[in-house]
Parts: C-alpha cells; structure tokens; sequence
C-alpha cells in the first residue's frame, strides 16, 4: 500500500501547529480571559501551559512510537481494539457538521468587518475558503506547511507591532501577586482559555507525514504549544493595557481595535487579514486532518475510492467528501440560521473525550516517564469534562450510542496496515 508523502520537516510543524493552536482564539479568546478574571489571567496563561504539557507529553511521545494518519483513532485501536479505533474516528468527524461551518462563519466575520458584508456575501466567502482548503489539500502536507509557517510569522508580528507602538515594557505588566490571585477567577479564566489548545489531535493525524517523525514530530508538537502559548500571553497583556475588553465590546474585535488605536482606521484591514488567515489556518489543518482520518479508516476496504491516493500522495477523495459535506451543512446552516454558540461548546466536549481516550491509549502504548505524564493527562480531561458541566453529557451519548450502534465487524486483519 502506498503511504502519504513524507515532507514535512521542525519548521514546518512548527508552523502548523501553532496556528492550529492560535486560529480563531488569539483574536478573541485572550479579551474573554480578561473579561472573566481580569490580571489574574496573566498567570492563568502559564498554568494552562502546564496542565496541557503532559497532555502534549502523551501526544507527542504517541506520535513518535505509532506515527499514523489515523491519529487518535490508531492510537486507540492499537490500546482498546479495532471497535474502538472505529468508535474513536466516527467521534472525530462527527464535529465535521458543526465545527467546521462554525470555523468558516468565524473567519468570513473579518470580511464582515472590512467590507459590511452580510447575509449571502459572507456564504461566497465561506464557499471560496473551501476551494482554497481544497486547492492546498491536492498538494499535500507541504504545501499547507508553508503557507501555515508565514500565517505563524504574521500573528507574531501583529503581536510584536502592539507591543512596540504601544511602548508596553515588563514594568508595565499588571501581574498580580500570586497571593492576590482569586482561585475562582483562575478556573473561570482556565475553563475558556483551554479551548485554545484544542489541536493536539488534529496534528497528531500529519505524524507519519514528518521525514523524521521520531525525531521532529515531538519537537514541533512541543515549541508549537510553547509559541502558541506566548502569543497568547502577550495579546492578553496587550488586551489589559489598553481595557480592550467589556461586556458590551466584541471578544474578536479586541486585536483589531488596538491596531486602529495605535495605529490609524487605514490599518484595520492589516489586522483583519491577519486574522481571516489565523482562522483558515487552524480550519485548513482540521480538514486535512479529517481527510486523512477518512483516508485512514477506508483501508479496511482497500478497493474504495477513498482509500486511494492522488499523483502527488495526497488524499483527494477523502477530502472531496469532507468538504463535500462541509459545504453541505455550511448552506444549510445559512439557510435554517441555525445558532451555533451551543453546539461549539457541545464539540468542545468530544475533543476532550478524544484527548481523553489517547491519553488511556498512552497508558497502555507507553513506558516510562511518557506512561506517567498520559496518566495525568488522564486525570486532567476528566477534570475538564467536569469543569464543562452537564454539557459533557452530549460528548458521552455519542460515545455510547457510536460504541452500541457501530457494527462490530472483522477490522483486525486491517487495523495495522496503516
């Protein structure tokens, strides 16, 4: 069987994670941190880092061993059996019809924001955002590398550019002390800030498309989550400095705003950019994932037409269907004008219970010291399953339902052979 190209090398997933990792958050996330716990969110940052490294931990050392386009959904199987593989895939790409439509809507709002566009102009933009998702997909992981690493490049810029024409020093750094801190704040601040760590399953899909996965992949998957974390941390900082958040105030409008007051009304559609392409990002890497999770999955029946591959190794078939269905639920959403606050958080939920589930995986899978930190990232999801609340409930259904409802059929003459 032929796999996917090997191209990627440490910079190009670094790139890709990352801006798998800031996406649509880092324009909005860091004002709704502020929002709920003030300076305290200034230490939130660096403890959220630290909870999620074991998790990474996992992720990274799961990669390395067991590298697969299969992601979560392999690492799975290879613990808990080929049901289960398959149980943990259909769990991933049921927040296709949701995720994904919620993502495009996110990114087609800094249109929106340039041009007053409503209604059917914002649904062009989201149909013209697939086809370009579609184009970078023909051309394999590489390609989605590079334009991912420049996206990177251009959210540390913004970033670096606030700071610098905002005269921001450390002096100037409202930290507060760490006896001053309001425990409530803090997991207050922690229960919206861990969404945008979400991404660590998406990437773990590319992990066979590394030259040296053993070697780079972890080491992306690590400085990735750091630099996503200290972009984060500064546009919190600069979100506090300038009181660039409020109830009554837009949490993606904070990043922009601060841009037009440091820097001119002419320069909103800099940041509008930059933030359209930190949306696509993080929607480019989820689709490619999906679709190699679709390639991986079709195997078991080598035959079908989206168990094979392009010219160039890449999955065209898989993602023809993925975004197929994307497009599908996008429209019918714009035609129904469906509310989609509710069933993000609802997807927030399954995320968890597929970190959740790698993470059992590592226990069994991994020795050592990667054991250990899978088994605190263990404790870790079930900790943020309860911090969700009575929403969790719908993530836990579809497990059940998927787990009583999948045929349970002869998947283990296939489940290695990717």
């Amino acid at each position: 069987m032929s796999g996917l190209k090997q191209e990627l090398g440490l910079a190009q997933g670094i790139g890709l994670l990352s801006t798998s990792l800031l996406g649509t958050g880092v324009f909005a996330v860091p004002a709704l941190a502020a929002l709920v716990a003030g300076n305290d969110s200034l230490w939130a940052w660096p403890i959220l880092i630290i909870l999620v490294f074991p998790i990474a931990i996992g992720f990274a050392a799961l990669g390395r061993h067991f590298p697969s386009a299969g992601g979560a959904a392999h690492f799975v199987g290879m613990a808990f059996g080929p049901h289960m593989a398959r149980v943990t895939g259909w769990l991933f790409l049921s927040v296709i019809p949701v995720g994904l439509p919620a993502a495009l809507q996110i990114a087609a709002g800094f249109w929106q924001a340039m041009f007053g566009w409503h209604g059917w102009e914002l649904l062009l933009v989201e149909i013209a955002t697939l086809m370009v998702v579609w184009f970078l997909g023909t051309r394999g992981a590489g390609s989605s590398a590079n334009l991912q690493t420049l996206i990177a490049g251009l959210v540390v810029a913004l970033v670096a550019a606030i700071w610098w024409r905002g005269g921001i020093s450390p002096a100037e750094i409202p930290f507060p002390t760490p006896a001053d801190v309001s425990p409530q704040n803090l997991f207050s601040a922690l229960a919206v800030m861990f969404w945008c760590f979400v991404g660590l399953e998406a990437f773990a899909h590319l992990a066979s498309e590394f030259k040296d996965p053993e070697r780079d992949f972890p080491r992306a998957l690590m400085i990735g989550l750091l630099l996503a974390g200290v972009v984060y941390w500064g546009c919190t900082v600069a979100v506090l400095h300038f009181n660039a958040f409020g109830a009554e105030k837009a949490a993606a409008a904070s990043l922009p705003g601060i841009v037009v007051q440091l820097f001119g009304q002419k320069a909103l559609w800099i940041a509008c950019i930059i933030g359209y392409l930190a949306c696509f990002a993080s929607l480019n890497i989820y689709t490619q994932s999906f679709a190699r999770l679709v390639w991986s999955q079709a195997q078991l029946k080598p035959q079908s037409r989206l168990a094979q591959l392009s010219p160039r190794q890449a999955p065209v078939n898989a993602l023809n269907v993925v975004l197929g269905c994307c497009l599908l639920c996008a429209v019918g959403i714009y035609a129904l004008g469906v509310a989609l606050d509710e069933l993000i958080i609802y997807a927030n939920g399954i995320f968890i219970m597929i970190y959740l589930l790698c993470m059992l995986a590592g226990c069994r899978l991994l020795k050592g010291r990667s054991r250990l930190m899978a088994a605190i990232g263990s404790l870790l999801c079930l900790l943020l399953l309860y911090m969700v609340g009575w929403k969790s409930i719908y993530a836990i259904v579809m497990l059940a339902a998927l787990w009583a409802l999948l045929p349970r059929r002869a998947m283990e003459n296939g489940l290695n052979s990717h």
